[in-house]
């Protein structure tokens, strides 16, 4: 198994499996192409009405809009490492949202078993299906978009990938993919520090949220 493969397949470990079925429009983040000159989501709006003094009022709520010095990129190397950057979380933060509803969805499905035994065995089957729905999609990503992916899961579901791996299929399991993914150079334990060494990720990140970028 290649280290790209590896570590694309540790958001699937993270993000268990979707038990829903998606129409035919439906195209995968991975395979959507990158607009650098547009913004990657739509910006939020929502509508809705509240009761001041006794009146029915409308109001709207908005999507934040942040406002950061310009970045200064002195050489051509800098601004290519930026413009990577962006890319990439252009690439897989919807990858990474996904995950986080997915795991929801495990989550609550999961507590709708009987009992332990009925839920480690849809563990194994969701094991086992990782592979056959999750691989064709994954290793489309290249190795440093699956790195960035396991840091943006990370930071959607504030959770380790190895606390999420724990969480869904023991410390056995989570103990052998963190020690696979150490061999590589990796740690599922290593978390987001969106103001510390990942504070420009995290500033790429929001401004793509907002649909600024």
């Amino acid at each position: 198994m290649s280290i790209r493969l590896f570590l694309i397949l540790l958001f699937c470990w993270t993000a268990s499996i979707s038990m829903a079925q998606t129409g035919s429009s439906h195209v995968n983040p991975e395979d959507r192409e990158v607009d650098m000159a547009n913004p990657t989501m739509i910006p939020k709006a929502k509508v809705a009405r509240a009761i001041l003094d006794g009146d029915s009022v409308l109001f709207m709520e908005m999507s934040n809009v942040y406002i950061y010095p310009s970045i200064e990129l002195k050489t051509e190397k800098q601004r290519k490492a930026y413009n990577r950057l962006v890319y990439n979380v252009k690439k897989v933060l919807p990858i990474a949202k996904e995950a986080h509803d997915i795991i929801i969805e495990t989550y609550e499905y999961l507590q709708t078993l009987p009992d332990k035994r009925a839920r480690d065995e849809h563990m194994k089957r969701v094991e086992k299906d990782i592979y056959e729905k999750y691989k064709p999609r994954m290793k489309k990503l290249t190795y440093s978009q699956g790195k960035l992916l396991i840091k943006l899961v990370n930071r959607e579901c504030n959770s380790t990938s190895f606390d999420i791996v724990n969480a869904f299929m023991g410390p056995i399991r989570a103990g052998f993919w963190q020690a696979f993914a150490w061999t590589f150079g990796a740690s599922l334990k290593k978390g987001y520090d969106p103001k510390g060494t990942d504070r420009l990720t995290e500033r790429v990140v929001l401004l793509v949220e907002a649909g600024q970028l």
